[in-house]
């Protein structure tokens, strides 16, 4: 295969990986139709935006989430599309979420973070979503396709993390480090694994707070057998918190920080 034919087939890849990334951004409920963040109380109240009264409650001896509504109310259960009449009340674990209920074009998404129960709402009419035409990038860099190696730790390691809500901590999984060359410096980022085996860093870059976010991710294929794995920061993507200020996404651990201008991948959404 030529040089040329090798660039125009990454490039190729490259251009069908946006398309799906800013298809997935749209969706009906994703990430860009976030319109509130709201921490639930034990007394029963209503919250902004949906109708009901929301609470928590320990009376089964397991904390759960409660809502009562009535029929007229025009709240239905998200799935079976059924009208909430009454009490109900649902149970999540820690860093879990369920689309619980709907009310017209807003899904309420039931989340437990930081050991609390909370709610968001997620309306596909938002102007977040309705206006959105993707995210500006950076042109495709094949100098940024860089050939690293991975270094698993023995065991992973739960390392406490800031996330982008800062009523909200997070644990980050460091499964082992992604080691790079850049300019004849090293560099070595931590890397959560997911259960097929790939990479997900998350990390910081001299880009930030001018082209782009606080901070994105990129993530790889499982590692090679020998251990090499390629880093594509032209893959480089926003969390969601880029877009909405209701997000708890984790921020980098420490030491992912690069010294270096990462001018490949997304940039920040006002960029464009």
């Amino acid at each position: 295969m030529t040089q040329t034919a090798a660039s125009d087939s990454q490039l190729a890849r490259w251009q069908r990986f946006r398309e799906n990334r800013n298809a997935a951004l749209a969706e009906e409920h994703g990430w860009l139709t976030l319109t509130s963040f709201q921490w639930l109380e034990p007394t029963p109240s209503p919250v902004e935006l949906v109708p009901g009264l929301w609470s928590t409650s320990e009376e089964t001896g397991v904390e759960a989430a409660v809502l009562t509504a009535r029929a007229e109310e025009g709240l239905v259960f998200d799935e079976e599309g059924t009208p909430v009449d009454g009490t109900f009340s649902a149970h999540l674990s820690e860093d879990e979420s369920l689309n619980w209920v709907r009310y017209g074009t807003i899904v309420v998404e039931l989340a437990m973070r930081g050991g609390r129960y909370a709610i968001r709402t997620r309306d596909s009419a938002s102007p977040t979503r309705t206006e959105f035409h993707g995210v500006p990038t950076f042109p495709y860099a094949p100098e940024w396709v860089v050939e690293a190696r991975w270094e698993p730790y023995p065991e992973p390691r739960a390392v406490p993390i800031s996330t982008a809500n800062p009523l909200v901590d997070g644990v980050h999984l460091s499964a082992g480090e992604v080691v790079f060359s850049r300019h004849g410096h090293e560099y070595r980022l931590q890397a959560e694994q997911g259960r097929l085996g790939g990479l997900t860093i998350t990390f910081h870059d001299e880009t930030n707070g001018k082209t782009t976010d606080d901070w994105r991710k990129v993530e790889t294929p499982r590692p090679r057998p020998d251990g090499t794995v390629v880093l594509d920061f032209n893959r480089a993507i926003n969390y969601p918190s880029a877009f909405t200020p209701y997000g708890t996404c984790p921020m980098p651990v420490r030491g992912n920080s690069l010294d270096l201008a990462v001018e490949a991948g997304e940039r920040t959404p006002e960029a464009e």
